[in-house]
């Protein structure tokens, strides 16, 4: 089979290695020539773990290649997915389908045969029937359903995992009402079969919303566990135990539980707040939804007052070293991380900034001005009066405590990701808070057990008979 990957950015690129990988020759396009330059030569453009080796291992085999030429790789193709950018509308927050639609028209001009137009990127309910407008407005020729095809199939990659959700996913949906392209789609997706991968088929728009839904479901776990997370430190709880409690019930799953300074990356922003507009458009609002991209945003800036209090009220004149700056680990996206929001928020209360992140500072230079960039973690806290730490990279796991101690002026440290024990920093002498877990040695907290509540029922009824 044939297929044509239009966009190489994070889901085009990954998307099209991983065809490829299946045996499937596959032809990446994108409008700018120097990307493409760039991965003829095997110089992948993002960072994520695997892909140089898979994109190098398939190019060498003659099943993954690189053009701008639109025209000559749809020729031909059984399929031609659609990956380009949906990013926020500026001013209303709907998701901005013009580069999709553009590529639709593209393809409508320069299709041969019959094809499935495929929308991988994340779109609104509806975006496929304005495909499919797209191309007969091209085309008017052309019939859907005899020449063409259009359908949905969401991605569900995670950023620094991506390859293994696309090889081993935990299901695959396909929306289309046309036999045809469940057979062309159900081909490309054969060799998933053989590890019996789920493969839901539905109409356009509930794969549309489908993917939507998922992603505004988990961005309401992170932030119902973040408000639990304030809650115990209210009341003296251990957040990471409440979400293992809570984890366990396999109802509710262990997954995105993990409290922390808010969600960021290139989805669950803007797929969030798209669909809060979708749905206030058609006049079904999802007040849920609502209140979490509320919460979200305003957690990043809550970290940044977390550290000004921690510092005793005022940043003027101090310095804080900042490790990780990417949304999360083992990506270099920049994207509505949440460092965007803290950094800029520490500067505003006078404080200098000195940061490093494994892989997200050549982005984060352009977005974050005055900062001090340093070569590694330990650069950063030289005569610093506290270390922050933002993103949770295996190399600041186990950072040097003593040396950690030895350059900090003052030993302070705010974990917004929980990666230390408080009693270990305790013993070791660090001024140390995190997120939703007590201080090693607090005292107060409220503490309910099933003895301890029978032991007061008793007193209260006074001695035995």
């Amino acid at each position: 089979m044939r297929i044509a990957m239009i966009g190489t950015g994070y889901v085009g690129l990954v998307s099209g290695a991983c065809f490829s990988e299946f045996g499937t020759e596959v032809v990446c396009v994108d409008k700018d020539a120097h990307k493409i330059e760039r991965l003829q030569s095997g110089d992948i453009p993002i960072f994520e773990p695997g892909l140089d080796n898979l994109v190098a291992s398939n190019a060498a085999a003659g099943r993954l290649t690189f053009t701008t030429d639109l025209a000559a790789a749809v020729a031909g193709v059984d399929a031609v997915f659609i990956a380009v950018g949906t990013p926020s509308r500026r001013g209303d927050g709907h998701a901005d389908l013009s580069y999709v639609l553009a590529v639709a028209e593209e393809v409508g001009r320069a299709m041969t045969d019959y094809c499935v137009v495929v929308t991988k990127s994340t779109v609104p309910v509806g975006t496929g029937r304005k495909v499919s407008a797209a191309i007969a407005a091209a085309r008017p020729n052309l019939r859907e359903g005899e020449d063409y095809d259009v359908a949905s199939n969401p991605e569900f990659l995670r950023e620094g995992s991506a390859i293994g959700d696309f090889m081993r996913p935990d299901r695959v949906v396909i929306g289309s009402a046309n036999e045809r392209a469940h057979e062309v789609l159900r081909g490309l997706y054969r060799p998933l079969f053989l590890n019996e991968t789920p493969i839901l088929f539905t109409s356009l728009e509930t794969a549309e919303l489908t993917k939507y839904a998922a992603n505004a479901f988990l961005a309401t776990k992170i932030t119902f566990i973040n408000e639990m997370a304030d809650l115990c430190e209210r009341v003296g709880a251990d957040v990471q135990q409440v979400a293992k409690g809570i984890g366990l019930d396999g109802r509710i799953g262990s997954k995105f539980l993990h409290a922390g300074p808010g969600y960021g990356g290139s989805c669950f922003p803007k797929d969030t707040l798209a669909l809060v507009r979708t749905a206030q458009e058609v006049g079904s609002p999802v007040s849920i939804v609502e209140s979490v991209v509320s919460a979200n945003d305003s957690r990043k800036l809550a970290m940044a007052e977390k550290v000004v209090a921690h510092c005793g009220g005022s940043l003027k004149g101090k310095t804080v070293s900042v490790l990780g700056l990417t949304f999360k680990p083992n990506t270099d996206d920049m994207r509505d991380a949440p460092s965007l929001t803290i950094v800029p928020a520490l500067q505003a209360a006078g404080a200098t900034v000195r940061a490093f992140d494994p892989e997200g500072m050549h982005e984060a230079k352009s977005l974050l001005p005055g900062v001090e960039w340093c070569e590694n973690a330990y650069e950063t806290m030289q005569d610093a009066d506290c270390m922050v730490l933002i993103t949770e990279w295996n190399a600041f796991r186990n950072l040097d405590l003593e040396r950690v101690k030895s350059l900090l002026r003052t030993p302070s440290i705010v974990d917004l990701r929980n990666v230390y024990k408080p009693e270990d920093m305790a013993e070791a002498g660090f001024h140390y808070a995190s997120i939703g877990r007590p201080t090693s040695g607090a005292q107060g907290h409220i503490r309910l057990v099933e003895g301890n509540s029978a032991a007061a029922a008793r007193s209260a009824r006074g001695p035995a008979a």
